[in-house]
């Protein structure tokens, strides 16, 4: 990776030597991607909660970790998994966290998880590192932004094409190997004619040590952008296409620690997941075209995202001994874990037997580990259309919006169980296994959604009446494994079907913000809006639906800005999906009912500038009490849940500060966040609690003339070392101190 940040920066410096750049030239851009939000000024006027992190602020840090980046907005909850937000766990105001699955996540207003319907589970995100800003928004304006409206949406916006000659190289490298480039050149000629290439390439050996091992835990990810735009200054038609490509390795493992272990070294890996690695190869095309006139716009995007994955991962143990990979009869290591916590027994393994095998120091008999590689291909698709009307009725203005989307979206599951044996602390391969023995099916969904949105002003009031219509039809094909290894186990045929089942929904999200103006500086919103969860493909289960609320003031001005909202979801069914990520004792694929489900919260946002604006001050507060309305009988999901138990994975309490000392030639930034402790499970008891965690960053920059700057970062000042997740199967720590230094060059 050393060798790539000096070749890319040799390249990029060459550009600079012999391009004819104008030092004045502007940062207008020549076309701005989509978004939902707009400018951090243009929030004021938002009839419900709306957050923009522009590129300013993401200066500030020069983060490439959306969990830090999502965290600066109240209402929004992150589950820590791996320390580099390669696959969060965001929510937002309550929704689940696992794999983001919950919210609506797009890429330039475009949906960007794998297959947003059929399996919504983000095991792509795209690179936080090369966004240029990030939009949230919440409340009765997100139901705009489908198919999850619960919470709301997180839109990123990508690097935008300049409208002169401009370029730019950040290079960073730091503790644990870790390398990161990033570097851009556009340009926009006097025809119309613009364009951008990036790329980010970004390496590390990872902050955990795997037991009995020289391998690294880290990544190595490698990120292309190729834009180019057309839009002539006197026409008010425009095309835009975009072709991003994202290939990733990661030494990630679902494999946690025990407690104690966690104590005694929380970086610490065991050598059950030595050979846990997952790849990804990402593609996206999007080609839009838009008309602008004075009163009517009008946009057609058509886009593809492919998906090609392989999670290589250690899954299970079997303790029954078997050595027969098609009868293999697995424990999770999360029982493993859990039973070593609690000093109980497996049948007739006791705990230190347990506590020996993941430790190493145990021998285990032949095809007693399952290792699985988890492929699969994804698509995501499609065509949406969306006009803007500007026009007056007696005493109103009206923006009147209209969108309709075509989507169709698949996983393809082709896994493979290979069986391994322990020896001497080492993973010795059994049995490679039957292609496809850990899943043969393909789930599709076809979707149409349709919204109008009417902005209304007059006098002092704003009010934005909606309505958004999802109509869905989901189905999976489950084939046989044949057993013989001379048949072709992936063989999918009418006569190889093991099952199939479907599942059609279609819903009507009506919703109504308001906005009050007190006066120029301050305004009271509140809102209404029905919102909504796509079901899975499982007959039977109904879509998740809540009513929500919220209400709030919000003031802006010159110097200051405040906003305190207070939001209420009443769900009406909780949805609960088994995945690997969840650690539960579930059949994958599988859903829930988790019946009604209140959850009310406050969120608090303020920021200042003293000393005219050289000390920029900000801080975000959230306050979530989520729990179950029902008893539920157990299940193989949620467990045994008794009304007034938590929903798992969201904190009561979170807390951002920020505080930056800026000058001309320099600039430092510090910030702490602090997480409450959370439950895990609904029924919360021992070792089902994640610790609380507070974390200080601090950044500082100098420049050294108008193009080349300096800077440096920590993350993490105290190195503090807390239980932040316990899923998928053991405790997991927030990532070690990691200081970073770097350049920054513009041309």
């Amino acid at each position: 990776m050393y060798r790539k940040l000096i070749c890319v920066s040799a390249v990029w410096i060459a550009a600079v030597s012999h391009s004819d750049v104008n030092d004045e030239s502007s940062n207008t851009l020549f076309y701005e991607e989509v978004t939902i939000v707009g400018a951090r000024e243009t929030q004021q006027g938002v009839t419900g909660s709306a957050q923009v992190i522009d590129a300013e602020q993401l200066k500030r840090f020069g983060y490439t970790d959306i969990q830090r980046i999502a965290r600066q907005v109240p209402g929004v909850s992150v589950q820590v998994e791996d320390g580099y937000g390669l696959r969060p766990n965001i929510s937002i105001r309550g929704v689940a966290t696992e794999r983001s699955g919950r919210i609506t996540l797009l890429e330039d207003n475009v949906l960007i998880a794998p297959a947003p319907y059929s399996a919504p589970s983000a095991y792509y995100f795209p690179t936080a590192g090369r966004m240029s800003s990030f939009e949230v928004l919440k409340g009765p304006s997100a139901i705009t932004q489908g198919p999850y409206t619960i919470g709301g949406a997180l839109n990123m916006i990508s690097t935008p094409i300049p409208r002169e000659a401009e370029g730019r190289i950040a290079a960073e490298m730091g503790q644990d190997e870790s390398v990161r480039v990033h570097a851009t050149y556009g340009n926009t000629s006097d025809d119309g004619f613009g364009f951008l290439i990036e790329t980010q390439q970004w390496s590390s050996a990872g902050y955990q040590k795997i037991d009995r091992s020289g391998g690294e835990t880290g990544l190595d990810v490698e990120d292309y952008t190729l834009k180019g735009a057309y839009r002539p200054d006197d026409s008010p038609h425009s095309l835009a296409v975009k072709i991003q490509l994202a290939d990733q390795t990661s030494n990630q493992s679902y494999l946690g620690l025990t407690n104690v272990d966690f104590s005694r070294d929380a970086k610490r890996r065991y050598g059950l997941s030595s050979l846990d690695q997952i790849r990804t190869d990402h593609e996206q095309v999007i080609l839009r075209y838009g008309y602008d006139a004075d009163a009517v716009s009008f946009s057609a995007t058509v886009y593809n995202n492919t998906l090609a994955r392989n999670w290589f991962k250690t899954e299970g143990i079997d303790l029954d001994g078997s050595d027969n990979a098609s009868v293999f009869s697995k424990t999770s290591w999360s029982s493993v874990v859990e039973a070593v916590n609690r000093g109980q027994a497996i049948g007739d393994w006791s705990t230190d037997q347990l506590a020996g095998v993941l430790d190493g120091t145990l021998d285990t008999a032949p095809g007693s580990i399952q290792v699985r590689a988890n492929e699969r291909e994804y698509f995501s698709r499609g065509i949406q259309l969306l006009a803007v009307w500007d026009f007056n009725t007696t005493g109103a203005s009206h923006r009147m919006e209209a969108g309709l989307r075509y989507h169709k979206d698949e996983e393809d599951r082709l896994q493979r169980n290979s069986t391994y044996r322990q020896e001497g602390g080492h993973l010795v391969l059994d049995d490679v296994g039957l292609l496809g023995n850990a899943g043969n099916r393909i789930q599709q969904a076809d979707a149409i959604a349709f919204h109008i949105y009417d902005r209304i002003e007059f006098g002092s009031w704003t009010l934005t009446p909606g309505i958004r219509y999802e109509d869905i039809d989901q189905r999976r094909i489950r084939y046989e494994i044949r057993a013989g290894r001379t048949e072709n186990p992936a063989s999918r045929s009418l006569d190889n079907i093991r099952s199939t089942r479907s599942n059609t929904t279609r819903v009507a999200l009506p919703g109504i913000g308001a906005l009050y103006r007190l006066n120029e500086a301050t305004a009271l919103i509140a809102g209404v809006h029905k919102g909504f969860t796509a079901p899975s493909n499982v007959e039977g289960v109904q879509e998740e639906e809540a009513l929500n609320y919220e209400f709030g003031i919000r003031h802006r001005s010159d110097s200051r800005r405040v906003e305190i909202i207070g939001f209420l979801s009443d769900y009406d069914n909780l949805l609960g999906e088994c995945t690997a990520s969840s650690g539960a004792n579930c059949e994958i694929g599988d859903a829930f009912n988790g019946d009604a489900v209140t959850v009310r919260g406050v969120e608090f946002i303020a920021g200042t500038e003293l000393a005219g604006s050289n000390v920029p001050l900000e801080l975000a507060y959230t306050y979530i009490d989520g729990s179950f309305d029902t008893d539920i009988a157990d299940t193989a999901f949620f467990g045994d849940v008794s009304a007034g138990d938590p929903i798992p994975y969201i904190p009561k309490h979170q807390l951002y500060a920020m505080i930056g000392f800026v000058r001309p030639q320099w600039a430092v930034h510090l910030s702490a966040n602090f997480v409450d402790k959370t439950c895990v499970r609904a029924a919360c008891g021992v070792f089902e609690m994640t610790d609380s965690s507070f974390t200080v960053d601090i950044a500082g920059r100098w420049s050294v003339n108008d193009n080349l700057g300096l800077f440096a970062r920590v993350e993490n000042l105290a190195d503090s070392s807390d239980i932040v997740g316990l899923h998928p199967y053991g405790a997991r720590p927030n990532k070690s101190r990691t200081a970073l230094v770097g350049l920054d060059l513009s041309f």
